[in-house]
């Protein structure tokens, strides 16, 4: 057995006799059984990811984490979560729907985003939800209403913006001031004070959230020290809160990127807290990339391979559709051969059938690899399927858990007929 020296090529993605398997099964098998382009998740790998937080609960059991939904949402995947003891971070009415249909514990939801409808304020509500993340005050006041129509009072924390940089890609950074996301922080103490003079609110809490793929521990601390700074405003104020939530964004492997472990960023998260005299508080984390971003990948077959002037081009049928974040944050990730061929290598782009240049998964690319072979995109669990569209209609790519020797299916391939099911033609 030889274990690939990239992210995702945990004990669970291995090459066995030349051959690509997840945990103890052949991925070539299952592209025969399933069908391309299909998303496949290691049940193992995710538990084990799990375990990388549960590490934090345990040294800290005053921590709840919280998975970040929107980082891959199959309810199979929530399920599994949730037996394992996690709560959940949501931005949507629709994710909300997810997390009860899997089982999830509505008193561990943390409802998140920045345009909260009515009826989204009224379900969670509804749901006995831990608490909203507050991200200005117009949101605020319109979570009042509605708890005051519906007789409930609303548990809710702001969500400040610190300015603080996470150095990542500006399109996944949250904690600028320029950034559509939170209240400056410099102007939350009024706001609190605001939201404690309403009957129909709770405060519960504070919350960060600061960008995602962070790699370094610096742009946490930063931001802990900025709340913390808050903290001690509300306090003098007599504003007493139960948590501070300090959101997500650990990074994870794609190429050669250090991978910071949860543990170190709390020890430190929770060291301030202690020094600062805030030891009673909570700790909400929100994971999402850094839970499933190495458990899956995106399977494709190769159509066509096309040799030009200037590139050498494998064709394959997966596409930005199915993966949209090379082309969206001209993200990096892992492309294996299914099968080790003893055969010429070639620098290849990989690209898919969509007509757009921009319909690319991976550029300049050394590989052995022929028409008809199948190839695994790596770190494909997060921001892949949950990201994906039907362009050009192109139904979606099913999705398989694979649990030791067994496979199961946990979404099915769209259909065309799907596809067009809602659509109306006008006599």
């Amino acid at each position: 057995m030889t274990t690939l020296p990239i992210p995702v090529a945990s004990p669970f993605f291995h090459y066995h006799q030349n051959q690509l398997f997840v945990e103890n099964c052949s991925i070539k098998a299952l592209a025969q059984q399933y069908g391309t382009p299909l998303f496949v998740y290691s049940k193992a790998a995710l538990v084990h990811q799990w375990h990388t937080y549960q590490k934090v609960i345990d040294t800290y059991p005053n921590t709840l984490i919280c998975y970040a939904v929107k980082a891959n949402s199959n309810l199979a995947i929530l399920n599994l979560f949730a037996k394992l003891g996690a709560g959940f971070d949501l931005v949507s009415g629709g994710e909300l729907f997810r997390v009860l249909k899997a089982g999830g514990d509505p008193a561990k939801v943390i409802f998140s985003g920045v345009a909260k409808q009515v009826w989204e304020i009224e379900a969670a509500l509804d749901a006995g939800i831990k608490c909203f993340n507050v991200e200005s005050i117009p949101e605020l006041d319109l979570i009042a209403q509605v708890a005051q129509r519906l007789g409930k009072k609303a548990p809710i924390s702001l969500r400040v913006n610190p300015d603080v940089d996470a150095k990542t890609h500006p399109y996944i950074s949250t904690g600028l001031k320029e950034n559509k996301f939170g209240i400056d922080i410099n102007v939350a103490a009024a706001i609190y004070q605001k939201a404690l003079d309403n009957p129909f609110l709770e405060i519960k809490g504070v919350d960060c959230h600061i960008g995602s793929q962070i790699t370094e521990v610096a742009p946490f601390v930063d931001a802990a020290d900025k709340v913390i700074a808050l903290l001690q405003q509300l306090k003098e104020k007599g504003i007493a809160l139960s948590h501070i939530d300090m959101g997500g964004g650990l990074g994870i492997r794609y190429l050669d990127e250090e991978v910071v472990e949860p543990l170190e960023m709390v020890r430190k998260i929770k060291d301030k807290l202690h020094k600062a005299g805030f030891d009673n508080l909570q700790l909400v984390l929100e994971p999402g990339r850094s839970l499933v971003g190495n458990t899956g990948v995106l399977l494709t077959q190769v159509q066509f391979i096309k040799p030009t002037e200037a590139r050498c081009f494998a064709i394959v049928d997966a596409a930005m559709n199915d993966l949209i974040r090379p082309t969206l944050y001209d993200a990096y990730h892992g492309v294996l051969p299914v099968l080790i061929q003893d055969i010429p290598k070639q620098t290849y782009d990989i690209v898919g059938p969509i007509c757009e240049t921009g319909d690319w998964l991976a550029k300049q690319r050394e590989l052995a690899i022929q028409s008809g072979d199948y190839l695994v995109v790596e770190s494909t669990g997060a921001y892949g399927f949950s990201m994906a569209s039907q362009y050009n209609t192109r139904p979606r790519a099913a999705e398989i858990l694979v649990d030791g020797e067994q496979s199961y299916l946990i979404r099915e391939r769209e259909t065309l007929a799907q596809l067009v099911a809602l659509e109306h033609i006008v006599e």
